[in-house]
């Protein structure tokens, strides 16, 4: 109640916090969606960003994980993770607030989740590209380390500025999983998910250790819309059961039920804490 709703049917009902036309502008995505939450990450907590919708929405554009060097791209049409990788460290750099005197070091992380399979972008292919395909990667497994969800064998790289946040993401979006359907000639067939590990030393020793991730979501899709097949019809059956897992999670997190299911799938697992 006095909540913005869309309401399907007789009861099924829907909040939302924003909607923007087709006219709207990267930089207002960017500010009704994601800035707030560049200052709870400057508090301790961790954040997380999804872009969730059909093939060839534009989910890719919106997030700014296309692989564009920031430097190449237009700054009316850079998206959300430039913008907010930008803005903390240029808010820590300002030094307001409990931020005066602050210490930051990141480091970032690009992993897929590929037909349930965890690959790390950030690491050389184990075999080249075929003339169809990406190249194979290396297969991670995820560990539960005192609590925490755990990669071994992740690679994250330093990142002193925003430009080399960005040249991490650029490096492995190269090796992100694409193909071609009906629907969009460079459809992405994974998860992507891009993560900023921070460690933020603020006056009288205090330590914030948070996590931003965004995630690229592989668009949903109808097998019958997307003329999909073969490797690309199970591609699609893998991405549509990753999205329902992520969405069983979010309703049972809403709805604040005793089990959560986050073991139903390693995109759900991944993003657990």
């Amino acid at each position: 109640p006095g909540e913005p709703q869309v309401v399907l049917g007789a009861d099924r009902a829907f909040t939302f916090d924003h909607v923007f036309d087709t006219a709207a502008a990267q930089h207002e995505v960017y500010e009704g969606c994601a800035q707030a939450l560049v200052e709870r990450v400057l508090k301790g907590y961790n954040s997380t960003v999804l872009a969730y919708g059909q093939t060839g929405s534009g989910k890719t554009h919106t997030m700014g994980s296309i692989g564009t060097p920031s430097s190449a791209v237009p700054e009316a049409a850079l998206g959300i993770i430039p913008r907010t990788v930008a803005e903390i460290f240029a808010r820590v750099a300002g030094g307001d607030g409990e931020l005066e005197g602050a210490a930051l070091a990141a480091s970032a992380s690009f992993i897929e989740v590929y037909k349930e399979d965890i690959h790390d972008l950030l690491q050389p292919p184990i075999e080249a590209a075929a003339a169809d395909g990406a190249p194979k990667l290396a297969t991670l497994e995820v560990r539960e380390k005192e609590g925490a969800i755990a990669l071994p064998g992740l690679a994250m790289r330093p990142v002193g500025s925003p430009e080399e946040a960005m040249a991490v993401l650029s490096d492995g979006s190269s090796n992100r999983a694409t193909g071609a359907t009906a629907m969009n000639a460079t459809s992405s067939r994974s998860h992507a998910i891009f993560t900023v590990s921070i460690e933020l030393r603020l006056r009288g020793g205090k330590v914030l250790t948070p996590r931003f991730n965004f995630v690229d979501l592989a668009g949903s899709e109808r097998a019958k819309r997307t003329g999909a097949s073969g490797d690309r019809f199970a591609e699609g059956v893998q991405i549509n059961k990753g999205l329902l897992a992520l969405g069983n999670v979010i309703s049972a997190l809403c709805e604040k039920h005793a089990h959560v299911p986050y073991r139903d799938s390693k995109l759900t697992r991944l993003l657990q804490d």
